[in-house]
C-alpha cells in the first residue's frame, strides 16, 4: 500500500489488568502558574474513568499529557507501555483515540463526514494521497453506523450541528482501532436531546468488551453513563479523590471538589446533582 501518510497497526496486546496509562508525581506549570501538581494516577485496559471538576481544575491538561499531546513540567508518564518523552510519537499517537474539539480547526469544513472518519486510520485530518484498504473502509461504515451517521456521510463536516459534530468526532477516534479512548467534554453545547442520545452511544461503548480503556472528561455528573467504573475528581491541578465510581462520586466530595454544598442523586444508574438549600 502506497501513502503519502505512515499508517501503523498495532495488534490488541494488552492483557486485561495491565495498565495503559501510568503518571507519578506530575506537575504542569505555565509560567508562575501551576496547571497540575504532584498528580499520581492509573488507568488499566479495562477501565472506564471519568474525569470531574470545575473550570480549570486541570481536567483538559491532564487529558492532553494522556494523548501525547503535552509534556509534563515534572514527573514520570507511561503511555501503553511506552514512557513519555523517550519514544517516538508517530508510532505511539495512532495507539491513542483523542476527541476534543481542539481537532475541530484543522478538520477541512468542506470534507466529507465519512472521509472525516476514515481519515482518523492515518491520523490526517482530510483526504489527500491516502490509499485506504477493504478493511478500514468496512471499519468506517460499521462506525458510521454505530455513531448514527449513516445518514450524514455524504455531508460535509462544516454543516453538521454540534450533537453531529461531536459523533462524528468519537467515530473518527475509533478509526484507527485504539488501545485508549480519551473524550474531552463530549457532552458540551448539546441541548437535552443529543446530551442524552450521546449518554446512549457512549454506555454501548463502555459495555463492550472489546472496546479500549475509555477516560471521560466532563463538568456535569448528568454526562456520565452508565457502564463507567472509576472517578477521579480534581480541583485546582490537585487531586481530591480517586477510584471506584460508586465509592467516590459522593455529595461529600463533590462539594469539596466544586467548593460550594451540593446534593447527589441516583436514578436507575444516571446522577443527578443540585445545590444543597
Amino acid at each position: 500500500m502506497t501513502t503519502q501518510a505512515t499508517k501503523v497497526t498495532f495488534m490488541a496486546n494488552i492483557r486485561p489488568s495491565e495498565e495503559v496509562f501510568a503518571c507519578r508525581q506530575v506537575s504542569v506549570r505555565r509560567g508562575s502558574k501551576l496547571l497540575l501538581s504532584d498528580l499520581s494516577w492509573t488507568v488499566h485496559s479495562k477501565q472506564r474513568w471519568v474525569i470531574l471538576g470545575p473550570n480549570g481544575a486541570g481536567k483538559t491538561t491532564l487529558l492532553q499529557i494522556a494523548a501525547a499531546q503535552l509534556f509534563p513540567s515534572t514527573g514520570d508518564v507511561q503511555v501503553l507501555g511506552e514512557e513519555l518523552g523517550a519514544v517516538d510519537l508517530a508510532d505511539l499517537k495512532p495507539r491513542i483515540g483523542w476527541a476534543s474539539s481542539a481537532i475541530l480547526e484543522s478538520l477541512p469544513a468542506r470534507e466529507s463526514v465519512e472521509n472525516v472518519v476514515l481519515t482518523g486510520a492515518y491520523g490526517v485530518t482530510g483526504r489527500w494521497r491516502e490509499k485506504y484498504e477493504l478493511v478500514d473502509e468496512f471499519r468506517r461504515s460499521q462506525l458510521l453506523k454505530s455513531w448514527g451517521l449513516e445518514a450524514l456521510s455524504g455531508r460535509t463536516f462544516g454543516t453538521l450541528s454540534e450533537g453531529e459534530r461531536k459523533r462524528t468526532l468519537i467515530a473518527r477516534a475509533l478509526m484507527s482501532d485504539p488501545e485508549l479512548l480519551l473524550l474531552d467534554e463530549p457532552g458540551a453545547g448539546l441541548d437535552l436531546g443529543g446530551r442524552e442520545d450521546l449518554v446512549q452511544r457512549l454506555t454501548l461503548l463502555a459495555f463492550d468488551r472489546h472496546a479500549p480503556a475509555q477516560v471521560l472528561v466532563t463538568h456535569h455528573v448528568e454526562e456520565i453513563p452508565p457502564g463507567f467504573t472509576h472517578l477521579l475528581l480534581l480541583r485546582a491541578g490537585q487531586v481530591v479523590a480517586q477510584g471506584l465510581l460508586e465509592e467516590i462520586l459522593t455529595s461529600e466530595t463533590l462539594s469539596q471538589t466544586f467548593g460550594i454544598s451540593i446534593v447527589l442523586e441516583r436514578f436507575g444508574g444516571r446522577y443527578m446533582a443540585h445545590q444543597a438549600r
